[in-house]
């Protein structure tokens, strides 16, 4: 069959209460992901973890204030251990709606904390993950970078699905690579709710002849949630939305869903990619490589590798 329904669920982290609530959040769409007929579900970055807008950490250049190491150190006890219980209840989730699941978090390792898009199957659970490769701005005083080791492209029940979280979009050469590794699900999580996201998720679904799927938080304002985000108006809203489905000509199929939660959901025709791939395919008859060519290393990176001298004693 090439026709399936794929769906973003914009929702927004619970900054209050933390990943618990956040939990209880997702769990409460279960019904509203059943009665869509989803076969894709699509949730924001950092969902899990929450993504803290405003926030500097006490970081001044050159030196840390002891405040900030305390807001870093709650920020990391409410970040998700993978595998752990949330994985466990999200892989629960993925099986008894039949979805498999894209959702935005933030891992914390004993080394640091990624900003990460969980891939879950109703079948295996926990398939795959991706972690952002490069964090953008200030967001790399609480981020690490990923590696290529995990960039992956996971079969599913409504096509080949990868991702890439928020500015990641903006790199060309992993763009470049996901189209090579066959995407047809381009999931874009993401908290980039400006005008100008809605013309790169176009542009993205056009470039790579693909289906894009991009799910944004939404966090209603300041005001409304009893807290003060510095430089940033009382009354109006930390993330407004736009989770929006596109099609491999560049065309909107559902959303940009703004100023609220909720589920948005497409038909998709696989076929259609085809279709589309008629007159461009970048990584196949549209390309010239005899002319440019990419490597892409995707070995895990270890900071410390042992290497183990077996002695041998000679008789």
């Amino acid at each position: 069959m090439s026709k399936h329904i794929v769906a973003a669920l914009q929702i927004g982290s619970d900054l209050i209460e933390g990943k618990a609530k956040t939990l209880e959040k997702i769990m409460s769409y279960e019904q509203a992901i059943i009665d869509s007929k989803a076969e894709l579900v699509v949730m924001p970055e950092a969902l899990l973890g929450g993504y803290p807008k405003g926030e500097i950490f006490g970081a001044y250049l050159g030196y840390r204030l002891p405040e900030g190491r305390a807001d870093f150190a709650a920020y990391y006890e409410n970040a998700i251990d993978v595998p752990g219980p949330e994985c466990e209840e999200l892989a629960a989730l993925s099986a008894r709606t039949g979805a498999s699941l894209v959702v935005g978090c933030i891992e914390r390792t004993p080394h640091a904390l990624y900003c990460s898009a969980l891939f879950f199957d109703p079948e295996s659970g926990l398939a795959a993950k991706h972690r952002k490769l490069l964090p953008t701005a200030s967001e790399r005083l609480v981020w690490g970078m990923g590696d290529g080791s995990t960039l992956p492209v996971v079969q599913t029940k409504a096509g080949k699905v990868g991702a890439c979280i928020c500015w990641e979009n903006h790199m060309p050469l992993l763009r470049s690579y996901m189209y090579a590794k066959g995407v047809e699900v381009y999931c874009a999580p993401t908290v980039d709710c400006r005008d100008q996201w809605q013309h790169s998720m176009k542009h993205i679904a056009h470039e790579g002849r693909c289906f894009v799927v991009t799910a944004v938080q939404y966090l209603p304002s300041p005001e409304a949630l009893g807290k003060t985000v510095p430089h940033w108006k009382d009354d109006e809203e930390l993330m407004r939305g736009g989770s929006v489905i596109v099609d491999p000509m560049g065309q909107v199929l559902a959303g940009p869903l703004y100023h609220k939660e909720g589920l948005v959901s497409a038909e998709i025709d696989l076929k259609d990619i085809v279709k589309a791939k008629y007159d461009m395919d970048v990584s196949g008859h549209y390309a010239r490589p005899d002319v440019f060519s990419l490597h892409v290393d995707t070995r895990p990176k270890k900071t410390v590798v042992e290497t183990v001298v077996t002695e041998v004693i000679s008789k």
